[in-house]
């Protein structure tokens, strides 16, 4: 059940009495995967950000230091994909239903005891659904802290492994993730049917972009007829392998980091019990 996860850091596999115990909850990390169903092409299967955000969650667990306290809760698999709705196969979530889910799961782990959350989101759908939830998380909470992030926003070398032009163009079902794919699970990637579609969008002078800071709202049916964006004809496992070991390493780095983060020191004077000396 624990799939890429390593067992020794699955939440689900420790009982209530283990919660209980369980030494300085506050600065424990919780991390959950968010994923989606949906189309990635005609040869890619419809796990794949789901499969992305556990694997790199749970190889960086893997390389985590053992004195880190961190856990990893099962992935969240739907998403809020509703751009992908004109190709078969894709489950969405609205934002209300994702908003709602993480919610109550934050909710939960913080009557637990646990105050440090991490979202790991694969999809590139949602992220502005999770920065709303950690924001409204933070108002609930004082004293909970939640990292809305991006599996690929952690330090990684994966430029460079692909190449600028496909890093940059291609943002779906492209080289990167058809190749960690193939790292992950060679035999549901069907390379006979991989596309290379790369739709000219903007002029070359534009300020507009897809995902940029002057962004254009799209669906995947304004951008390409397979449902990919990008050359999946030159993917190979060798190169997933790296994209993902690269990517796991800027992952420990960040959960390394997370977990000596301290919190804001204006929101914690604000807390002091009145008469109190600062920090007692």
């Amino acid at each position: 059940m624990h799939s890429y996860i390593p067992a020794e850091r699955f939440f689900p596999y420790l009982s209530w009495p283990h919660v209980a115990a369980l030494p300085d909850k506050a600065n424990t990390l919780i991390v959950q995967p968010v994923g989606a169903i949906e189309q990635h092409g005609p040869h890619l299967p419809l796990i794949v950000d789901a499969a992305i955000s556990t694997a790199v969650v749970g190889q960086a667990l893997h390389l985590l230091d053992a004195a880190v306290p961190a856990y990893a809760l099962p992935p969240l698999y739907y998403g809020k994909s509703n751009e992908h709705e004109g190709f078969p196969g894709t489950i969405s979530l609205s934002a209300k239903t994702l908003r709602s889910v993480l919610i109550e799961m934050a909710q939960s782990l913080y009557r637990a005891g646990f105050r440090k959350l991490v979202l790991v989101n694969g999809h590139g759908g949602q992220p502005q659904v999770l920065e709303l939830v950690a924001r409204d998380l933070r108002h609930q909470f004082a004293d909970l802290l939640v990292f809305p992030m991006f599996v690929w926003g952690a330090p990684h070398d994966v430029e460079s492994i692909v190449g600028a032009d496909e890093y940059e163009q291609g943002i779906h079902a492209g080289d990167v993730e058809t190749s960690v794919m193939l790292a992950l699970m060679p035999e549901q990637v069907e390379m006979a049917m991989a596309v290379r579609e790369l739709p000219v969008l903007f002029a070359p002078d534009s300020l507009l972009s897809l995902e940029g800071q002057l962004p254009v709202s799209w669906t995947m049916d304004d951008l390409s007829e397979s449902g990919a964006v990008g050359d999946a004809t030159v993917a190979s496992a060798e190169k997933g392998s790296r994209i993902l070991a690269s990517v796991a390493a800027g992952w420990a780095r960040v959960f390394e980091e997370i977990y000596r983060f301290e919190g804001f020191a204006l929101s914690q004077k604000r807390r002091e019990p009145e008469g109190a000396e600062p920090g007692l």
